[in-house]
């Protein structure tokens, strides 16, 4: 039987939570998300076209859901302690390489074998701390390492803003590449190092094999979950240039939505894992789909500052819980094979943002709007508020298993 101990080590736990965050900082805030603010800049360069960063973007979601799925196959501990490492390399060679890169076909293979790296780490980093913090009864903090998540958004926004009348093209990247170094390499050499079993045992000692990852459980969480990835993504990636396109130059939200979206993010994880433990995950799961879903519907009705506004705020204090209490909720539902989950739901939710900025292109190439494009957004994440009704209440769901056994 495992053996579940509680954190006498306050320190210890701290450390190994501020090591993930610090490497989703890097891998996602830092990696993907910084395009977002980059992109008006890239644009203005003569660097990309609307267009074509809507395309390098597809890229960039289409390795992160290469780098999910790779993460199905390499779940277990052992295979994460030499997986992460490689994809923390990649990530920081590939950021370096943009540094030098001014073609768009360039641009968009280099993001997408960063995407790669991306999907590994942001699957394999939370996971396994997860199972490190189970096996000491402190799974509740786990969401803390999506703080990361937010501080970087708010780090991407600086470093994009205080730059911006210094760098030019593709220099615009120096700022993250370099910064991304000493972080990844404290960050990772924590993680490898935590002492996980190489396998995942159930409570009777056997070691978890492989179960059905589709189930009347799970499937009602997928979908939502799908929902979730096209909805979010369309904000988190054109609100800024909806906001240069909607307001006169000079208007603070031209740069300031995006970092009035990344200071809503910080507070997130811990809102939405308190909420999560007074209400439930599930019940939490569809307040936030909730919030998120009027918030990419203000955009569309209002596009203005106070449309804009209400997106940045609602979306950016949402979209991380999304992810947080969703991996926790499946993991409740299938407890012995969570970083395996977690791979999954994770593929899925790149496969659908990767549609995001696709779907984004095929409108604008046919004369419609951004306005117009952030409609679907609101639809996906509707999708998503009515699916989450659908998932199972976990304590109902293991008694029902408990019953036919």
């Amino acid at each position: 039987m495992n053996e579940h101990r509680p954190v006498s080590d306050t320190k210890s736990l701290l450390s190994v939570v501020l090591a993930g965050a610090v490497l989703l900082l890097v891998v996602h805030s830092l990696g993907r998300f910084i395009y977002t603010p980059l992109l008006p800049y890239l644009v203005a360069d003569g660097m990309l076209t609307a267009s074509e960063g809507a395309s390098v973007a597809t890229w960039n979601y289409l390795g992160y859901l290469i780098g999910a799925l790779l993460a199905i196959r390499w779940y277990r501990p052992d295979q994460i302690r030499l997986a992460l490492p490689v994809a923390m390399g990649v990530h920081i060679l590939t950021t370096l390489a943009q540094t030098q890169v001014d073609a768009a076909s360039l641009l968009s293979s280099l993001r997408l074998v960063n995407g790669v790296a991306n999907g590994v780490v942001f699957v394999q980093a939370p996971a396994l701390i997860l199972e490190w913090l189970v096996r000491r009864n402190r799974s509740g903090a786990s969401g803390l390492v999506y703080v990361g998540v937010g501080a970087g958004l708010l780090v991407s926004s600086l470093l994009v803003s205080g730059s911006a009348n210094l760098l030019s093209g593709p220099a615009r990247w120096w700022p993250a590449a370099l910064l991304s170094i000493p972080l990844a390499l404290w960050a990772t050499w924590r993680l490898v190092r935590l002492d996980v079993p190489a396998r995942i045992q159930t409570d009777d000692g056997s070691f978890a094999e492989k179960g059905p990852l589709l189930d009347r459980a799970s499937i009602p969480l997928f979908l939502s979950y799908a929902g979730a990835g096209l909805g979010y993504i369309l904000p988190m990636t054109f609100l800024p240039l909806l906001t240069q396109a909607q307001l006169p130059e000079g208007h603070w939200l031209v740069d300031g939505s995006w970092f009035l979206l990344a200071v809503a993010t910080i507070p997130t994880p811990i809102i939405w894992s308190v909420l999560g433990a007074r209400f439930g995950d599930r019940q939490a799961l569809q307040l936030n789909y909730l919030i998120q879903f009027l918030g990419a519907l203000a955009v569309v009705i209002w596009p203005n500052p106070l449309g804009i506004t209400l997106c940045a705020l609602l979306v950016g204090g949402t979209f991380v819980g999304t992810v947080l209490l969703t991996q926790r909720l499946g993991r409740t539902l299938h407890p012995h094979q969570g970083p395996r989950l977690s791979a999954a739901m994770v593929a899925l939710y790149g496969a659908t943002q990767m549609a995001g900025p696709w779907l984004t292109r095929q409108w604008l190439e046919a004369g419609g709007t951004l306005i117009g494009a952030f409609s679907i957004g609101a639809v996906a994440l509707g999708w998503g508020l009515l699916f989450a009704f659908f998932v199972p209440r976990p304590e109902r769901w293991h008694h029902r298993q408990q019953a036919r056994n």
